[in-house]
């Protein structure tokens, strides 16, 4: 049953630190113990912190590969009375992470849905990289070979040339840390970034440069640990007939001749008409 005193939402999702033990608010401890039970991504990582913490109570794994069974019989606890927290192995739940479809289904079903604040990795390396803070993209994970992760990457990049200014930020994985380093220098150029590491953790590690230093580096040293990447946003583009035409090549591969000319025509001020008639000269060879 639920702690006494305490009248928790039915659905909560509380962050978890994203290293160091210590980070757990009061207010998450609170709800973390007054929960009927606990959603974990993984029960035996999350048994870990509450261990740490003295939190006792039931954990039910709610994961990418049983989310959608589960579902059904989750709601219908909640609407019988059953209070649940939403944890995730680090950080906070829903980013990069299993339980939208949850979420989704307690609203639909008019439930009450709120949350703890805390730790997350994407913020803390925003603000501890150098790269100017807002606007920022929080892709999350990009795709693990290199080709669709090319792909990914153009479509930023078309993006940026549209008229998109804002810092990236990415999660990978350590072991594909080198490979991503060299696929976004080919894609974005020698632009600033900064590899943050290990966050709030013993070995903690902010490391700042240009791609091309950055990607330099870990093809001579293998990363470790838990890893964000923060990418500086473009400088200011002069618009020419090259990057005209490499503007116009990325919005037309999502887009037809007309909207790809309207959308590259007002974010580099060119003439309409300019612009769409070298549209169509691409789209014909």
């Amino acid at each position: 049953m639920a702690q006494a005193g305490l009248v928790l939402p039915a659905l909560v999702l509380v962050s978890t630190p994203i290293g160091n033990l210590q980070d757990l608010s009061a207010r998450a401890k609170q709800a973390l113990a007054a929960a009927d039970a606990i959603l974990c991504e993984d029960t035996r990582t999350s048994a870990v912190l509450l261990r740490a913490h003295g939190i006792g109570g039931k954990c039910i794994a709610l994961h990418e590969h049983n989310e959608a069974a589960i579902l059904p019989k989750l709601i219908e606890s909640m609407q019988s009375g059953q209070r649940f927290a939403l944890i995730s192995d680090a950080g906070t739940p829903l980013v990069s992470d299993p339980g939208y479809r949850l979420v989704r289904a307690a609203i639909e079903a008019g439930l009450s849905v709120s949350g703890v604040p805390g730790p997350n990795a994407a913020i803390l390396a925003l603000t501890l990289s150098g790269q100017p803070p807002q606007p920022f993209l929080f892709t999350g994970f990009v795709p693990p070979k290199s080709g669709a992760r090319q792909g990914a990457f153009a479509k930023l990049r078309g993006a940026e040339l549209a008229g998109l200014s804002a810092t990236h930020v990415f999660y990978e994985a350590p072991h594909r840390l080198a490979a991503f380093l060299e696929d976004a220098l080919a894609a974005f150029g020698p632009r600033q970034a900064a590899v943050c590491r290990e966050l709030t953790k013993h070995f903690e590690e902010v490391r700042r440069g240009t791609l091309a230093e950055l990607t330099a580096h870990y093809m001579a040293e293998q990363a470790r640990g838990e890893i964000v990447v923060v990418i500086g946003p473009p400088g200011d583009e002069t618009t020419n007939a090259e990057s005209l035409d490499e503007a116009l090549m990325t919005a037309l591969k999502s887009m037809s001749v007309k909207d790809a000319a309207a959308a590259v025509a007002a974010a580099t001020g060119l003439p309409k008409k300019q612009v769409y008639k070298r549209a169509l000269e691409l789209a014909g060879s």
